[in-house]
């Protein structure tokens, strides 16, 4: 942008404008290096704010983009084709990826979550709508060679060569990560796989190597070898336990995905990209002598299980684990056991059904709404809605630290 800035001839007014192409362009480029999820940016600010940018720039590219079509001109018939194909291109993948990658809408209509289901079911199985959501790459080579046709910009050697770099080095980028470098992921064999409650699952996975690198409160892309069983794609799922050998997943099963993992069978390899997660190194920011407030709904109290066998012996913690039915509670023992090792620093309240206001005030102290830091974990609408409750009650936002389930 600087170099076609110093270089550029053209009048001010088309200059801003092409200006706003070259920002879309960065912004689309810098949203693919995103995807391939940098370890060590989520370990700096959680993946869920990468995702969160990635989705930002996308939207931000498409504004900048739709002025400069709407404004700019060219004799150029193959450039303004070509031009324009890209920006139908975006707006449809980035319609698709809103609805059905990211929970911007679904998370706040209950009747936009039913109909999203009901197309997965049907239609846009997970994998597809991943797959055109990839489709990005090919709108951003049509853009990269609408640029190439039109004489106001090739004119510029310097501008090209940098243009061209710069494209060259993030979708190089892109493809090492996703197809040729050599796997670093960890590997392991499934050593069980049981239902708990009525719609639960608990899978083991015994390292080939012990990962040191985990964390409690983290969570894996997991995908299994055995394609003909679930398929090979991956999902996030989060840890159970505090144990780099045996890694142990509790998993709800609402999707198709997720409801075909009963056919996963003890012996099948497994493949785990990550850890990824930020919970344990946020308890480390909160005060040692402020309690940690952990709560829970469903397969939610996966994460904070871990949290809570780290930490029982060393922190005041009250967990609250909210379930549909007493038969989902199938935790009850572990923390049971956690809770009388604790020697008293440690508080379990259950409840069948979600916890409301009433509940909350009667079960939390004045110093855990004060001081305490609270970390939610369940599917999105009950995240936000009791991340709204706590507002409410008095809790900053700073304290709050949540994950949706997918």
């Amino acid at each position: 942008m600087l170099a076609y800035d110093a270089i550029a001839t053209e009048p001010v007014s088309l200059k801003q404008l092409v200006l706003f192409a070259l920002i879309a362009y960065c912004w689309w480029l810098l949203a693919i290096l995103l995807s391939v999820r940098p370890r060590w940016l989520d370990r700096l600010v959680g993946l869920p704010a990468v995702y969160r940018l990635h989705g930002v720039l996308g939207i931000g590219a498409l504004v900048l983009a739709y002025i400069h079509d709407q404004n700019s001109y060219t004799s150029n018939q193959l450039a303004h084709t070509l031009g324009d194909w890209g920006l139908y291109g975006t707006i449809a993948t980035l319609c698709l990826a809103v609805f059905f990658l990211s929970g911007w809408l679904v998370d706040r209509s209950r009747w936009l979550l039913r109909a999203r289901r009901f197309l997965e079911k049907v239609v846009f199985r997970h994998q597809l709508s991943i797959w055109l959501h990839r489709l990005n790459l090919v709108v951003v080579l049509l853009i990269w060679l609408h640029v190439h046709v039109l004489a106001r910009m090739n004119q510029y050697l310097v501008f090209m060569m940098l243009f061209d770099l710069y494209t060259v080095t993030v979708l190089s980028i892109y493809v090492w990560k996703g197809w040729i470098a050599p796997d670093s992921n960890a590997r392991g064999t499934v050593m069980g796989n049981e239902a708990r409650g009525e719609s639960t699952r608990r899978i083991s996975v015994e390292l080939d190597h012990a990962n040191t690198a985990v964390r409690p409160g983290d969570f894996f892309f997991l995908s299994f070898e055995d394609a003909g069983a679930v398929g090979r794609e991956r999902h996030p799922f989060s840890v159970t336990d505090d144990d780099q050998t045996t890694v142990t997943f509790t998993i709800r099963q609402h999707g198709d995905y997720t409801r075909r993992l009963s056919n996963i069978t003890e012996g099948t390899r497994a493949r785990l990209e990550g850890p990824f997660g930020r919970f344990d190194s946020i308890v480390a920011t909160h005060d040692p002598a402020a309690p940690l407030v952990l709560v829970g709904m469903g397969a939610g109290v996966a994460p904070l299980l871990s949290l809570a066998a780290a930490h029982h012996t060393t922190r005041r913690i009250h967990l609250l684990w909210s379930v549909r039915t007493p038969e989902d509670l199938y935790y009850r023992d572990v923390l049971a056991d956690y809770q009388a090792a604790s020697d008293g620093k440690m508080q379990v309240t259950t409840s069948v059904g979600r916890f409301r206001r009433d509940d909350l005030e009667r079960e939390l102290t004045g110093e855990a709404l004060r001081t305490g830091a609270f970390f939610i974990v369940g599917s999105s609408p009950a995240v936000l809605a009791n991340q709204r409750l706590l507002r409410r009650m008095g809790v900053a936002s700073r304290r709050i630290h949540q994950e949706r389930l997918m």
